[in-house]
């Protein structure tokens, strides 16, 4: 560890603590709990943004079928014209590398047409933002900074730009798989009611997001998107195997496979999505009791860590404290 640079890191701190750093850390905690109340107490409706997606999905599929090919994607905002420049220079959007950062960015939820160029964009920005950045701080805390922590500083800063959007793509993609996994079997119970009603593929998908979208808005959009393609793209398939790219996981690949044999072959909809329900249901118990079942060896160290000292302080401290004083 840099020991002179946490020396000035904590002097830096400590000096802030005067009536102007404390004046501005007030300033902050103010600014923050007023933005937190607002973003609380403002009505936030998620139909609304998975509508607009829907229709401009619609669009483009609309566009795509009367032109033949899609249409150009015009940036509105001058940051994103020059990231786009940018990254056509380096020639970014390119080869399968381009392909997958799409798939990836798609099963996260963000599917701008923008959001290809933003995200590389910052993945090639980012390393030399996060490194000025890094060391711009370390040299306003001290003045007498060796090279050594200048650079060690500015590298570390590098690393975390260049992993972070990675790190936060991840995240978010792991975030929504979890919320999809959740969702996905009362979504198909409720897709199982439309089928035995008598609905199409394409209306009970319709209704399955209309009615799943206040509680499951993951899932409900990813059906939303599937039913909207059922009936704009020439291959019925290519729809299905579109929401297994949105959405790869196992569970939504059995149900495609379901659905795609249903439409070829003319099996019966109902029965098979009711197996299919009963099993990802069992499946979400399991993986419940697993969890419970590891809950004690995840406790053990905590106890020991936290809760033992604790013990042995309260049984075994009187009687210390009678040792000691009785051989004094």
């Amino acid at each position: 560890m840099n020991f002179p640079l946490f020396h000035n890191l904590m002097a830096w701190i400590v000096g802030s603590f005067d009536e102007t750093g404390i004046a501005v850390f007030g300033g902050i905690g103010v600014f923050v709990t007023v933005l937190a109340l607002a973003r609380a107490f403002v009505p936030h409706d998620p139909m609304a943004a998975r509508v607009k997606s829907h229709q401009q999905r619609r669009q483009h599929l609309l566009q795509q079928i009367i032109s033949g090919e899609a249409p150009e994607a015009k940036a509105k905002q001058d940051f994103v014209q020059i990231i786009r420049k940018l990254v056509e220079q380096l020639k970014l959007t390119r080869g399968d590398e381009a392909r997958k950062t799409t798939d990836k960015l798609a099963q996260a939820g963000w599917r701008s047409r923008d959001i290809l160029v933003v995200y590389l964009g910052a993945r090639f920005l980012m390393p030399f933002v996060a490194g000025a950045g890094a060391l711009f701080v370390v040299t306003m805390m001290g003045e007498t900074l060796s090279m050594l922590s200048a650079v060690s500083a500015a590298g570390a800063g590098v690393l975390v730009g260049a992993y972070l959007p990675v790190l936060l793509l991840k995240n978010a993609v792991a975030r929504r798989y979890q919320k999809i996994r959740r969702q996905l079997p009362d979504a198909l119970d409720l897709l199982v009611i439309c089928a035995e009603a008598g609905l199409s593929l394409d209306a009970a998908l319709t209704r399955v997001a209309r009615e799943m979208g206040p509680s499951a808005s993951e899932l409900s959009d990813e059906v939303g998107l599937t039913a909207i393609e059922l009936g704009f793209l020439p291959n019925r398939r290519q729809a299905l195997l579109n929401l297994v790219r949105r959405a790869d996981l196992p569970p939504i690949r059995a149900v495609v496979n379901t659905l795609t044999q249903t439409e070829r072959y003319g099996t019966p909809l109902a029965h098979s999505l009711r197996v299919l329900a009963a099993e990802f249901r069992d499946d979400r118990m399991m993986k419940a009791e697993e969890k419970a079942a590891r809950l004690p060896a995840i406790m053990t160290v905590p106890m020991i860590l936290f809760i033992l000292p604790c013990l042995f302080v309260v049984l075994i401290g009187p009687a210390i404290i009678q040792v000691i004083d009785t051989f004094k």
